[in-house]
């Protein structure tokens, strides 16, 4: 258990934190969220030692053992894969390297053999005889296989180093496990292994993620980090945004009866307690969930952009036909017809591969060889994964940046479009080429709503969003009545907007199914 009592954190005349008050404990999952740059990255150093607080204490008993997932992917460059992963439990190594350094001493003695002793039994209560084997076990469920084990870490790529890193934060059973970002760069797989095993972890978990599918699956408790507060709510990340949701809804409506109100919330929180999904503690759950009341609900400043795609032109009948399509190293005689219902959802494990595809579809570059051929009535918009060519030489104000996408050109309409995207006042005014990732994919997706095509091509348009971005740019997908061809690594909007799968498994198979994306999993797992 960990309990964080009055904190406070300042940098400068900057309060990131102040009276911060918060109990984790044994059995819950706890989900960190919170805006881009609202600290939740630095309360994980807090917790985990690596900040002092300007004000207040973090408690947690000494003789827990906490794991903290490393981030510099080179630092265990001149180990093993599999010594790096039992270095997630230095007490561990630190005993085994004692006891080879003491059998290999040329004078062994009585006093050697009572300190092997005592090893022995520290050992044996780590269950240090099954070390390697546990080791070899967490690669393994994450994907590293066995010819990999004795390799250094210094000769695999970033992937597999991160999930290298993942398996020494999990490895020994720690009594604390503290994520940041853990599905980052993680495939299909090796994200449904850790969620299954976070499922099944009986100790303190502490998350920060963008990924609500995961958030989803793993967590029982959300930490909100907003305006210098952290709020703890009970339930997973679809709980505390549909409460927050209604909140802001009944907050707007001041007419509404207070016994309308308590009505409306007691029925939500009822059907959520009803459906509590982590199995080994769902009834815990459920009864934390029928205990609240509404003073423990308070609606979430956070704000949402507003997106909502349209077209002009109806679809015909013809969308787009792709025949033999081919670029070496990457893909060979690719070929399928969309049709005009498609929400098309591409996977490949190389990036290079949707990439090159899309950006052959939307002309941008050439293949080998193959044909493209779009239909009559067919207007395409696209959000490519690289954007800088865009913004980089800009001098243009996010103002007039977005002019020059908009039919109507005046001041009001263009500056409600940027409002839309949370780009109010005199930020609107801001030069396009000094903006952060985040606000260039916001200003992106605000071309796309203008120039209203009857297709929208996606490539990763989640990439450096926050989970207020996502969460409105999945329900803008959602209710979009086009034709969608998208890739991305977000869990939640391939299953609720896919009803296509197109994998690219390799340069010579296409796997091509008409199905979610939760129901492709299920068929390549059998």
């Amino acid at each position: 258990m960990i309990q964080v009592i009055n904190v406070g954190l300042q940098f400068g005349s900057r309060v990131l934190f102040k009276d911060v008050n918060l109990k984790f404990s044994n059995g819950n999952c706890y989900g960190i969220i919170g805006a881009n740059g609202a600290g939740k990255s630095t309360f994980l150093k807090l917790l985990s030692g690596e900040l002092e607080p300007t004000d207040g204490n973090i408690i947690y008993d000494p003789k827990e053992r906490m794991s903290v997932l490393k981030q510099n992917q080179n630092a265990y460059d001149d180990q093993t894969v599999l010594k790096t992963v039992l270095l997630g439990h230095k007490r561990l190594v630190e005993i085994m390297e004692e006891q080879e350094a003491l059998y290999s001493k040329p004078d062994f003695n009585d006093e050697d053999g009572i300190r092997i002793a005592e090893l022995s039994s520290e050992f044996e209560e780590m269950d240090g005889w099954n070390a390697e084997s546990n080791a070899a076990s967490l690669l393994n469920g994450l994907g590293i296989k066995e010819d990999k084990h004795y390799t250094l870490m210094g000769d695999l790529d970033g992937k597999d180093k991160v999930k290298v890193l993942l398996a020494q934060a999990i490895f020994g059973n720690p009594d604390i496990l503290v994520l940041d970002e853990p599905t980052n760069n993680l495939d299909a797989k090796a994200t449904l292994w850790l969620e299954n095993f976070l499922y099944n972890f009986e100790n303190t978990v502490i998350v920060v993620s963008h990924d609500r599918h995961f958030l989803n699956k793993v967590c029982t408790h959300i930490c909100d980090v907003d305006f210098g507060k952290i709020s703890m709510y009970v339930g997973n990340y679809d709980f505390w945004y549909e409460t927050s949701q209604l909140l802001a809804k009944q907050a707007k409506d001041q007419n509404k009866k207070q016994e309308a109100r308590i009505k409306e919330l007691q029925e939500f929180i009822a059907r959520f307690a009803a459906n509590a999904s982590k199995s080994k503690q769902a009834t815990s759950r459920k009864k934390e969930l029928e205990k609240i009341t509404l003073e423990d609900l308070k609606p979430s400043s956070r704000k949402y952009p507003y997106i909502d795609f349209k077209y002009e032109q109806e679809i015909g009948n013809d969308v787009l036909f792709v025949k033999n399509l081919t670029k070496k190293g990457l893909f060979e005689n690719l070929s399928f017809t969309l049709n005009k219902k498609d929400k098309v959802a591409f996977l490949s494990s190389n990036s290079q591969v949707t990439t090159t595809l899309f950006n052959i579809l939307m002309g941008l570059e050439e293949p080998d060889s193959g044909s493209v051929k779009w239909g009559l009535t067919i207007t395409t918009t696209y959000l490519p994964n690289d954007n800088h060519e865009f913004f980089d030489d800009c001098d243009l104000s996010l103002t007039d940046w977005l002019r020059q996408y908009s039919k109507d050109k005046s001041e009001s309409y263009v500056r409600g479009w940027l409002g839309r995207m949370l780009f109010s006042g005199e930020e609107a005014l801001k030069s396009a080429k000094v903006i952060s990732g985040g606000e260039k994919v916001r200003c992106m997706l605000a071309r796309m709503m203008l120039t209203a095509g009857n297709v929208l091509v996606m490539d990763e348009p989640t990439n450096h969003l926050d989970l207020e971005s996502i969460t409105a740019l999945n329900k803008g997908m959602e209710n979009y009545k086009g034709v969608i061809l998208f890739t991305t690594h977000d869990h939640e909007i391939m299953q609720t907007v896919a009803n296509r799968i197109i994998d690219i498994v390799d340069e010579k198979t296409i796997v091509d199914k008409m199905c979610t994306y939760d129901d492709y999993l299920e068929f390549t797992q059998n």
